[in-house]
């Protein structure tokens, strides 16, 4: 008895040890507007309110299906009937008898098949293309696990994991794959669309207000997956065409960091771009504008001095298994490094 009840005991605390965190989320995500996985709940945009319309009306037939089943089910257990006899089974399949539940059942349930399916291409098709021409077009290729960001005008921008936005503007997205199959998501703002190698999709998202919004990949991608973060940041036009404009800048030389820039071009010049000096890597986020980002190593960590070297020295510990490689440094190159990397502006 003692043995049972001690397995018992465990067996409520394992399902309190794994039930416990999904609560937290839920709760989290319930009672915070801004909290992480609170998307699906809101949009801010014409072409996330259809889709977030849709879901809602499918979970509220979700569960007026599984209310009604659970009615009958209860009803159908408490209501006490003797046992069945041939003559019961015979009336049951004539015409008249208990099948004629089934057929209505069936009659209901395909209309609101069919409903659903009506309105889920409705709003496909009110998804599909905005109402006026996008004034502005991005190319984006996923790489694990890190958004490359590139505005296609003149002059030409690059950037990294952060994508700016005027507000109340349509913007098209190009979508592209260097490695394998992702997942383009800003759920606030669009639904999800998939980046394929090999493969360019199309995609457009417009913010109603300025704010910043949170997107992921979507798609299991590998071990960094859920490290795999990006944020677009709609702004009203004329702040964003001074961020523009700044983007679009090289970055100055500054003679008074001359050690860290040689340090840089040594060891990180390989995968990264500076622009307006020696470094032209291709593999790994431009870097032109670093501080001008609130985040680094694709959302893992806030865009400060210390989590930049953090992020040098222990990038296999932060994010295991990425491409970025962990690059042991003195203290002396460490602070040599740290002040080229301020002048990234």
């Amino acid at each position: 008895m003692l043995s049972t009840h001690k397995a018992i005991h465990c067996a409520r605390r394992s399902t309190r040890t794994v039930i416990a965190p999904f609560i937290a989320l839920w709760w989290q995500t319930s009672v915070r507007a801004d909290a992480p996985l609170n998307y699906f709940l809101h949009a801010d945009g014409p072409a996330a309110t259809p889709t977030m319309r849709l879901g809602w009306a499918l979970t509220a037939l979700v569960v007026a299906v599984a209310v009604i089943v659970s009615v009958l089910l209860v009803g159908a257990m408490v209501r006490k009937r003797p046992p069945p006899t041939e003559r019961d089974a015979a009336h049951v399949q004539g015409e008249g008898g208990g099948m004629h539940w089934v057929w209505i059942g069936t009659g209901i349930s395909s209309v609101a098949l069919f409903a659903a399916l009506a309105y889920m291409l409705v709003t496909l098709e009110s998804v599909a293309s905005p109402h006026r021409e996008p004034g502005l077009a991005i190319a984006v290729t996923a790489y694990d696990w890190w958004w490359k960001v590139e505005y296609v005008g003149s002059p030409a921008v690059t950037t990294a994991n952060e994508i700016h936005i005027p507000v109340g503007e349509p913007v098209k997205i190009e979508l592209r794959s260097a490695d394998v199959i992702h997942a383009f998501w800003v759920p606030r703002l669009a639904g999800k669309t998939q980046t394929i190698p090999g493969v360019v999709n199309e995609q457009w998202i417009q913010a109603d207000r300025a704010g910043v919004y949170r997107g992921q990949c979507s798609q299991f991608c590998g071990a960094q997956h859920a490290h795999m973060a990006f944020e677009v940041i709609a702004e009203p036009r004329a702040q964003f065409d001074a961020w523009y404009a700044a983007q679009a800048k090289p970055n100055a030389p500054d003679a008074s960091v001359s050690d860290g820039h040689e340090l840089f071009l040594d060891r990180c010049a390989g995968c990264h771009t500076v622009r307006g000096s020696e470094a032209n890597g291709a593999q790994a986020p431009d870097l032109t504008h670093l501080n001008s980002r609130r985040l680094i190593a694709a959302g893992t960590l806030p865009n400060t001095a210390s989590n930049q070297l953090d992020w040098i020295q222990h990038a296999q510990r932060i994010k295991p298994d990425s491409m970025m490689p962990s690059i042991a440094l003195s203290a002396e190159d460490a602070a040599a490094l740290a002040a080229y990397l301020r002048t990234l502006q």
